[in-house]
């Protein structure tokens, strides 16, 4: 990944700003966090913070990932958030262009995961060692060799969609590390964070932030 980081120079996508949080539209191929190097410096954090100096992490997205991503803009928000990831109260939607046609119109994946030490940071199965996780999925669209997919993850593990959706056979299409071949060739990874509903820091009303995915 260092070798070849280029990450896009769109403007900053923000969908909302307020006094306790930012919501913004991250693109694909750019890191959330700084990498190691000065080389991997450029990322969202650093983007929003140059337009939001206060702007505090809350979560991530891989860096070929695209879509809604939220930040707090005090402590206390960062840690109710912080809080909410946590114990499973944000809902998440994603949508992803997946390798062959789904049979069913709908399912979920359970399979427990842990890194792949020698090859990180994949990540793989392991019934013995593995952490829980469970994708739930939703057709949108069938096409000749290729499926529109909602993902719905109910736990968050890193790669967890890339990792659950390669191992039933369906990888996304693009994927640098779990799809192989034409699978693979694509642009971009096609894997979009759609939707974030979450409980607001100040005064937890319920919240929900949307930005369409661009494929």
């Amino acid at each position: 990944m260092s070798e070849d980081y280029a990450p896009p120079q769109e403007p900053l996508a923000i969908l909302h700003a307020d006094h306790e949080i930012v919501v913004v539209d991250k693109p694909a191929g750019l890191l959330s966090v700084p990498g190691r190097g000065a080389h991997l410096a450029d990322c969202l954090l650093t983007r929003v913070q140059a337009a939001f100096p206060e702007a505090l992490l809350v979560h991530r997205l891989d860096r070929d990932t695209s879509g809604v991503m939220v930040f707090a803009l005090t402590r206390p928000a960062q840690r109710n958030l912080g809080l909410q990831f946590e114990r499973r109260k944000v809902k998440k939607t994603y949508v992803a262009r997946v390798a062959g046609t789904l049979a069913e119109d709908r399912g979920e994946v359970a399979l427990p995961l842990i890194v792949d030490w020698p090859n990180r940071p994949k990540q793989k199965v392991c019934h013995a060692t593995g952490k829980p996780a469970l994708t739930r999925w939703r057709v949108q669209r069938r096409g000749e060799d290729e499926t529109r997919v909602k993902l719905m993850p109910e736990t968050g593990r890193s790669h967890q969609l890339r990792v659950h959706m390669a191992e039933i056979g369906h990888p996304i299409l693009g994927d640098p590390f779990y799809a192989h071949g034409a699978t693979r060739d694509h642009p971009r990874m096609m894997l979009h964070s759609e939707e974030l509903r979450l409980h607001h820091p100040d005064g937890g009303a319920g919240t929900t932030f949307r930005a369409p995915p661009p494929f």
